[in-house]
Protein backbone atom coordinates (compact mmCIF):
# COMPACT_ATOMS: atom_id res chain seq x y z
CA UNK A 1 0.00 0.00 0.00
CA UNK A 2 2.57 2.60 0.84
CA UNK A 3 4.56 1.55 -2.11
CA UNK A 4 1.52 2.55 -4.65
CA UNK A 5 1.21 5.90 -2.73
CA UNK A 6 4.80 5.90 -3.03
CA UNK A 7 4.62 5.45 -6.80
CA UNK A 8 1.61 7.55 -7.13
CA UNK A 9 3.46 10.76 -5.30
CA UNK A 10 6.61 10.14 -8.02
CA UNK A 11 4.39 10.42 -10.99
CA UNK A 12 2.33 13.07 -9.48
CA UNK A 13 5.51 15.07 -8.78
CA UNK A 14 6.55 13.87 -12.58
CA UNK A 15 3.56 15.39 -13.98
CA UNK A 16 3.52 18.39 -12.22
CA UNK A 17 6.94 19.06 -12.87
CA UNK A 18 6.45 18.77 -16.89
CA UNK A 19 3.58 20.19 -16.56
CA UNK A 20 5.52 23.47 -14.97
CA UNK A 21 8.32 23.03 -17.79
CA UNK A 22 5.83 23.00 -20.79
CA UNK A 23 3.93 26.02 -19.41
CA UNK A 24 7.12 27.89 -19.00
CA UNK A 25 8.33 26.71 -22.07
CA UNK A 26 5.28 28.08 -23.75
CA UNK A 27 4.86 31.42 -22.13
CA UNK A 28 8.54 32.16 -23.21
CA UNK A 29 7.55 31.44 -27.00
CA UNK A 30 4.55 33.87 -25.72
CA UNK A 31 6.84 36.28 -25.29
CA UNK A 32 8.88 36.25 -27.82
CA UNK A 33 6.69 36.02 -30.56
CA UNK A 34 4.26 38.98 -29.12
CA UNK A 35 7.23 41.18 -27.64
CA UNK A 36 10.10 40.32 -29.16
CA UNK A 37 13.75 40.86 -27.64
CA UNK A 38 14.98 44.37 -27.96
CA UNK A 39 16.54 47.12 -25.57
CA UNK A 40 13.02 48.73 -24.58
CA UNK A 41 11.82 45.05 -23.53
CA UNK A 42 14.62 44.44 -21.37
CA UNK A 43 14.63 47.45 -19.51
CA UNK A 44 10.66 47.11 -18.83
CA UNK A 45 11.09 43.65 -17.83
CA UNK A 46 13.89 44.43 -15.20
CA UNK A 47 12.10 48.04 -14.22
CA UNK A 48 8.71 45.82 -13.39
CA UNK A 49 10.73 43.48 -11.82
CA UNK A 50 12.19 46.09 -9.29
CA UNK A 51 9.02 47.24 -8.58
CA UNK A 52 7.37 44.17 -7.57
CA UNK A 53 8.81 44.34 -4.12
CA UNK A 54 7.10 46.98 -2.82
CA UNK A 55 3.93 46.48 -4.28
CA UNK A 56 0.69 44.50 -4.18
CA UNK A 57 1.22 40.97 -3.40
CA UNK A 58 4.68 41.00 -1.70
CA UNK A 59 4.17 38.28 0.40
CA UNK A 60 5.35 35.95 -2.59
CA UNK A 61 8.59 37.20 -2.34
CA UNK A 62 9.16 35.71 1.12
CA UNK A 63 6.40 32.59 0.13
CA UNK A 64 8.49 31.17 -2.54
CA UNK A 65 11.77 31.77 -0.86
CA UNK A 66 10.55 29.96 1.95
CA UNK A 67 9.01 27.23 0.24
CA UNK A 68 12.06 26.15 -2.07
CA UNK A 69 13.74 26.14 1.15
CA UNK A 70 11.50 23.93 2.45
CA UNK A 71 11.78 21.29 -0.70
CA UNK A 72 15.93 22.05 -0.64
CA UNK A 73 16.27 21.21 2.92
CA UNK A 74 14.33 17.93 2.05
CA UNK A 75 16.79 17.46 -0.94
CA UNK A 76 19.89 18.43 0.90
CA UNK A 77 19.68 16.66 3.79
CA UNK A 78 18.79 13.16 1.95
CA UNK A 79 21.78 14.04 -0.59
CA UNK A 80 23.96 14.07 2.70
CA UNK A 81 22.97 10.91 4.10
CA UNK A 82 23.20 9.38 0.74
CA UNK A 83 27.01 10.83 0.35
CA UNK A 84 26.30 13.03 -2.87
CA UNK A 85 28.92 15.58 -3.88
CA UNK A 86 26.95 19.56 -3.03
CA UNK A 87 24.16 19.81 -5.87
CA UNK A 88 25.78 23.24 -7.13
CA UNK A 89 29.15 21.32 -7.74
CA UNK A 90 27.44 18.69 -9.16
CA UNK A 91 25.52 20.38 -11.96
CA UNK A 92 29.01 22.60 -12.61
CA UNK A 93 31.81 19.70 -12.94
CA UNK A 94 30.50 16.56 -13.45
CA UNK A 95 28.48 16.58 -17.00
CA UNK A 96 27.53 12.84 -16.68
CA UNK A 97 24.73 13.74 -13.65
CA UNK A 98 23.90 17.26 -14.20
CA UNK A 99 20.69 16.23 -16.65
CA UNK A 100 19.15 13.60 -13.40
CA UNK A 101 20.29 16.49 -10.84
CA UNK A 102 18.39 19.25 -12.83
CA UNK A 103 15.68 16.73 -13.77
CA UNK A 104 15.36 16.34 -9.44
CA UNK A 105 15.20 19.67 -9.06
CA UNK A 106 12.64 20.46 -11.07
CA UNK A 107 10.60 17.50 -9.48
CA UNK A 108 10.64 19.17 -6.25
CA UNK A 109 10.27 22.81 -7.36
CA UNK A 110 7.41 21.54 -10.10
CA UNK A 111 4.30 22.94 -7.19
CA UNK A 112 6.38 26.25 -6.56
CA UNK A 113 6.52 26.93 -10.15
CA UNK A 114 3.18 26.52 -11.10
CA UNK A 115 2.18 28.93 -7.83
CA UNK A 116 5.10 31.06 -9.08
CA UNK A 117 3.47 31.40 -12.60
CA UNK A 118 -0.25 31.82 -11.00
CA UNK A 119 0.74 34.22 -8.62
CA UNK A 120 2.35 36.24 -10.97
CA UNK A 121 -0.76 35.83 -13.53
CA UNK A 122 -2.43 37.50 -11.02
CA UNK A 123 -0.16 39.96 -10.33
CA UNK A 124 0.59 41.28 -14.00
CA UNK A 125 -4.01 41.41 -14.31
CA UNK A 126 -4.71 43.38 -11.05
CA UNK A 127 -1.63 45.55 -11.31
CA UNK A 128 0.06 46.34 -14.49
CA UNK A 129 -3.18 45.42 -16.39
CA UNK A 130 -1.73 43.50 -19.09
CA UNK A 131 0.38 40.26 -19.52
CA UNK A 132 3.85 39.68 -19.90
CA UNK A 133 4.08 35.87 -20.07
CA UNK A 134 8.23 35.84 -19.76
CA UNK A 135 8.34 38.14 -16.88
CA UNK A 136 6.28 35.53 -15.52
CA UNK A 137 8.68 32.53 -16.37
CA UNK A 138 11.45 35.18 -14.95
CA UNK A 139 10.13 35.83 -11.76
CA UNK A 140 9.02 32.09 -11.10
CA UNK A 141 12.36 31.35 -11.45
CA UNK A 142 13.97 33.83 -9.18
CA UNK A 143 11.68 33.50 -6.48
CA UNK A 144 11.77 29.57 -6.45
CA UNK A 145 14.11 28.02 -8.74
CA UNK A 146 17.10 29.84 -8.06
CA UNK A 147 16.74 30.00 -4.16
CA UNK A 148 16.62 26.07 -4.40
CA UNK A 149 19.69 25.85 -6.33
CA UNK A 150 21.69 27.85 -3.86
CA UNK A 151 19.67 26.12 -0.58
CA UNK A 152 20.02 22.70 -1.33
CA UNK A 153 23.97 22.76 -1.94
CA UNK A 154 24.45 24.82 1.58
CA UNK A 155 21.59 22.20 3.35
CA UNK A 156 23.93 19.61 2.27
CA UNK A 157 27.31 20.78 3.56
CA UNK A 158 25.51 21.75 6.72
CA UNK A 159 24.13 18.04 7.32
CA UNK A 160 27.42 16.50 6.05
CA UNK A 161 29.18 18.45 9.10
CA UNK A 162 26.31 17.67 11.22
CA UNK A 163 26.02 13.75 10.44
CA UNK A 164 29.95 13.84 10.96
CA UNK A 165 29.86 15.67 13.99
CA UNK A 166 26.97 13.55 15.77
CA UNK A 167 27.12 10.07 14.13
CA UNK A 168 23.71 8.22 14.75
CA UNK A 169 24.54 5.07 16.29
CA UNK A 170 23.18 2.29 14.84
CA UNK A 171 20.05 0.08 16.63
CA UNK A 172 21.08 -1.95 19.18
CA UNK A 173 20.85 -6.01 19.78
Amino acid sequence: MADRRAQATSRNARLIAWLAVGLMAILIILGMAWYGLSAEVERRVWHNIAERPSGPMAFRFLLQPAMAFLAALHDGINDARLGRPPYFRTLMRDPARRNERIREAFLSTGRILLLGLGMDAIYQYRVLNTFFPGEMVLVALLLAFLPYLAFRGLITRIARWRILQHPHPGPSR
